[in-house]
Parts: structure tokens; sequence; C-alpha cells
């Protein structure tokens, strides 16, 4: 069994996630595939980027769903992280991609790689976001029973079952990922930060959501699972009963070579981390 590595939104330890350099610098590394999040701008076009706001990694404040991209491409989504970017991995007011722009740049790579969109919700839009990067991907030429885009195997991930349930009737279940986590204070924050009022009442909504993940991959649909490292170590009967019904698992986010080694042993098929080509070193992967 080879063990796959994706990095996880673009090699983004090196430079700032879901970036231009990020994105180009995980090819270079040789990551098997690469992991993004999409949100819709409001103007409807699928752009990569993490938060529901874009506070954290830009120079900027407010909601990525209120921004045009004119608005998002205006942004210095880099300098918080590393400002040095090399020229051939674009200009400052290039970082911010959409889901088309990755697509051609893994093109280029012109090698087999993966994929991996994490469709993030809540989104003002609703279902939109998903019925919008599935008509971005088709018009690319992507094809829904094999997944398979030229030479990029795309996968699809969420962790709001809603999404993956939504995504079932449309796609075929091994290219499917249900994630799933503990539900933590960092996760509460990340919504309360983008406009939700009600803390108890997000943390609430997230631990249901969380529970009928663990029930969809109980059920073996879909057919990857996307626990992250913490909850595979918490939860070993959980994740042995996964196995044994044959789920093909997707870790995150392996950056400690500690936690890949332990993962790869388990008999975890894909890790996805900021550091591919370190991991990919230190497992002896070429």
């Amino acid at each position: 069994m080879r063990t796959l590595v994706y990095a996880h939104r673009g090699s983004s330890k090196a430079y700032a996630e879901n970036t231009r350099a990020a994105y180009m610098q995980a090819l270079v590394d040789g990551a098997d595939g690469i992991e993004c999040d999409v949100h819709l701008s409001s103007d409807g076009f699928v752009v990569c980027h993490h938060d529901p706001t874009v506070d954290r990694t830009s120079d900027s404040t407010g909601r990525v769903g209120e921004k045009t991209l004119d608005q998002l491409r205006n942004l210095d989504f880099s300098s918080w992280k590393n400002p040095s970017i090399p020229e051939e991995f674009g200009a400052i007011n290039e970082q911010l991609v959409t889901l088309r722009e990755l697509v051609l740049l893994m093109q280029k790579a012109d090698r087999d790689v993966g994929l991996a969109v994490e469709i993030k919700h809540p989104s003002p839009f609703g279902r939109r976001l998903e019925d919008a990067t599935l008509a971005e991907l088709t018009d690319l030429g992507w094809n829904a029973k094999d997944s398979m885009l030229g030479k990029i195997y795309v996968t699809f991930m969420s962790f709001d079952p809603g999404s993956v349930r939504y995504l079932l009737e449309r796609i075929p279940a091994r290219h499917l990922c249900q994630l799933v986590t503990e539900v933590d204070e960092e996760w509460i924050d990340e919504l309360v930060r983008s406009g939700e009022t009600d803390r108890a009442g997000v943390a609430a909504v997230l631990a249901q959501a969380m529970t009928q993940g663990v029930e969809l991959l109980d059920s073996g649909v879909p057919q990857l699972a996307g626990p992250g490292v913490a909850y595979v170590r918490k939860h070993p009967s959980v994740i042995a009963a996964w196995m044994r019904r044959g789920a093909t698992f997707r870790v995150w986010t392996v950056d400690d070579p500690e936690d890949a080694g332990f993962l790869v042993d388990l008999g975890v098929e894909q890790l996805t981390s900021n550091v591919p080509a370190f991991i990919k070193s230190h497992l002896g992967i070429s």
C-alpha cells in the first residue's frame, strides 16, 4: 500500500494557506494531492479560502460571501504569513485564486494528482455552494462517474453531513469524504467571529453535525473517512470499526513524523499535511 500525502491548503507551512504560492509549492514538493477549501463570493465565484471571513488571513475584514471576486483580489492574503513570494508564484494581488484557477495550475503540472475540495459550511448561499462547485468543475471537463478531470482525481469533503448527503445524490460515494473532529473552542470561536451570536447554539449545532457525521460513516456511506489525528487517537474502537467495513482514511493534519508513522502502521492510506515534502521524506515516499 502506497501512502498518499495531500498538501493541506497547499504547502501552507511555507506560504499562506489557500494561496497560489502555497498551491504551487505543493506541486513543487511532489504532493500527491492538494486540499482546498471553497466559499462563494458575492458575485458567485467559487473561491479558495478557509474561514467564512477574511479577518484572519488578509489585511481587511468582512465575510467572504459579501465581497465580489474583484474586491477579494484587492486584498493581501499573503503578508501575514510570508510576503517573500518567488516571482514565478505570482504577485501579491494574484494569491487569492478561484477553484478554476487552481485546477488550471494543477493541469500545468501534467501528472497524476488528487484534488480534495472541502465544502465550507455554514454558507450564506446554502447548497448553491455545492451546485456552483460542481458546475465549475463540469465546465472544465470533470466527469462525475469516475471524478476525473484529465489527470486530476477530484474528491469532495465536508464537516457538514447535509452537504455530504446532498452530494451523495449527485456523485458516487467513493468520491466523498465525511470529515469528523471533536467540537472545540477554536471551532466555536471561528463561527462566533463570523457573526453567529449564540455561542451555546453554535456549539449544539456543531455537536449535532458531528454526531450525524459519525452515523454516516458508521453506515458505510460515504466511503472516505476524514478524522483528525486527535480523533483517531481518542477513538480507536470507532476507527477500527470503520476500517473493518472498508473505509479509506484521509487523516488531517499530519505534520508530526510520529503521527505519520503511527497512522501508516494503523493502515491509513492518505495523510493531509502542511509540510507534504517533509512527511513524504520521513516516510521514504518518492
